[in-house]
């Protein structure tokens, strides 16, 4: 890897470990010309699927304009940025997995609302609001009612599991 600071082509791995979710591997490195340290990050390449659009045309899956979506809805909430990546994360790890040269764009929406549900419920709800495009008040009340009915996301970081996930000995 060419060094970002003097161009130099040699450098040298000085750490690796995973990152986040372990979907990536951070890599510490030194160039051997200037002695500068540096970051990078590797990530797998995904296939990801052309996106079917409401008209009918179609287009490349673009990550920022998910990304874009989801902070404007999360603009302002308390969400840490690891989690917000950890989402955007599943959400391509899940349209990956489709093994579908085409995605409807509905089901990006869909796998996005998912993700904002377990995330936060009012940034939930604002992207509902604009995605859904309510007919009526009532549809938008009725929305609510049910998100009202289950715990947010806090009360379920929260919640001590009943059932261990590993089994016994």
């Amino acid at each position: 890897m060419k060094c970002p600071f003097c161009g130099a082509p040699d450098t040298r791995v000085v750490d690796s470990r995973l990152a986040s979710d372990s979907t990536q591997v951070r890599r510490r490195r030194e160039c051997a010309s200037c002695a500068a340290r540096f970051t990078t990050y590797e990530t797998p390449m995904l296939n990801m699927p052309m996106v079917i659009k409401n008209d009918g045309s179609r287009d490349t899956f673009d990550e920022q304009r998910v990304r874009t979506g989801m902070m404007r809805a999360l603009e302002k909430r308390p969400v840490p940025a690891e989690r917000i990546e950890d989402a955007m994360a599943h959400i391509k790890r899940q349209l990956a997995a489709m093994d579908a040269r085409e995605v409807p764009s509905r089901q990006i929406g869909e796998l996005v609302m998912r993700e904002l549900k377990a995330l936060d419920h009012v940034a939930y709800i604002r992207f509902a609001s604009v995605y859904l495009s309510f007919e009526d008040i009532k549809s938008f009340e009725e929305l609510i009612r049910r998100l009202e009915a289950e715990p947010t996301p806090e009360m379920r970081e929260r919640q001590v599991p009943l059932i261990d996930d590993e089994p016994s000995p």
